[in-house]
């Protein structure tokens, strides 16, 4: 079986508004586009309980032509928004909720013909908004949108199409997801688990007991963005070094649902694993997830299964193995074990590159 790589692929670009003038004008756009989310929930259930159907989104934009020019607001914004109704809605199998003033703002449009890039500066409705331009937009724009934080901090992402940059390493590489180690890799190194809601874990119920919703959304929104910040890091360095990655299929919403939900969120296994995999992507680099069942009991030299099991094995970190006498940390042996199952089923469980 051949993989195939796309010639290119979408990204979204995120960029910071400065929103001391701007926000207000995005604060009348998003109640707007409050207005037709809303108009669409009510638009499904008079057609539920009338026409016992769901309406399609070509209805609803139909239903809403003509109401761009009123709303204040650009008609593809208007179909945008009855598009992500419809989206969500059959996606969730039930009607989206309301958006309200307490939902965070949200102004999509289509970029081609909505908006204009004008070097740190955006047009859109004959109104500039300017914004940090942390990084240059190398590809062809396609949608995007405005968008809130809870902090109520306007942002503006770009989606745009990128060439494929076909410079990952020359290297195999496996990882063994974990909570001591964020990550321990088949050649003996480890990730380092930063626990970054651990670290201010304290000051974030110091500010909730004083009921300080300033201060507690701050200390969350640092949380994210230094999570964010180590897992770019880390996935960027992977694949650069290597052109196969493998990793664990380890359930991380089963773990959720365990004491260890504290620590399985904070190390955002999954936010790793779609770094790793897009990335591998555009690099020209493999990504499998492969069946990690039994990874940690067995030998990696010699296939013996006598590594320690159960609840109670989790303590052990370090075995010897009865078969060989091969002393193995029981991290790197599962994550050896990991690449030495995918070199001998290649192609096993591998995530499909369209």
């Amino acid at each position: 079986m051949q993989t195939n790589y796309i010639a290119g692929m979408i990204l979204t670009y995120r960029y910071r508004i400065k929103d001391a003038t701007s926000g207000k004008h995005l604060d009348v756009l998003s109640r707007s586009v409050n207005r037709v989310w809303n108009y669409c929930g009510e638009i499904h259930e008079a057609s539920r309980r009338h026409n016992k159907r769901w309406p399609s989104a070509f209805e609803m934009i139909k239903l809403t032509t003509g109401s761009s020019a009123m709303l204040g607001l650009h008609s593809d914004t208007v179909q945008a928004v009855c598009k992500q109704f419809v989206s969500s809605r059959d996606l969730h199998r039930r009607r989206p909720r309301w958006r309200g003033k307490k939902s965070m703002g949200w102004v999509p449009f289509a970029a081609a013909r909505a908006i204009k890039v004008d070097g740190d500066a955006v047009i859109h409705l004959k109104r500039r908004y300017r914004f940090w331009n942390s990084r240059p937009i190398d590809g062809t724009l396609h949608a995007g949108s405005f968008s809130q934080d809870a902090r109520k901090r306007w942002y503006l992402n770009l989606q745009v199409e990128v060439a494929d940059s076909p410079s990952c390493g020359t290297g195999e590489i496996a990882i063994d997801l974990g909570l001591k180690t964020l990550g321990a890799l088949s050649d003996g190194r480890k990730i380092e688990n930063l626990r970054h809601y651990r670290k201010y874990e304290r000051a974030l119920a110091k500010a909730q007991r004083a009921r300080n919703k300033g201060r507690a959304k701050a200390i969350h929104a640092k949380v994210v963005n230094a999570r964010r910040h180590h897992l770019h890091e880390q996935s960027t360095r992977l694949v650069r070094e290597n052109n196969l990655i493998v990793v664990g299929d380890v359930n991380a919403r089963k773990m959720t649902q365990t004491r260890m939900a504290k620590s399985v969120l904070d190390a955002s296994w999954s936010g790793f694993r779609s770094m790793l995999r897009y990335k591998a992507m555009r690099h020209g680099a493999r990504y499998v997830e492969a069946n990690e069942r039994g990874s940690s009991v067995t030998c990696s030299a010699c296939g013996a299964r006598g590594g320690p099991k159960g609840i109670a094995g989790l303590r052990v970190r370090a075995w010897v193995c009865d078969g060989c006498g091969v002393q193995h940390d029981r991290d790197t042996n599962a994550a050896l074990n990991l690449l030495l199952g995918v070199e001998r089923h290649p192609l096993v469980a591998e995530i499909p590159v369209l």
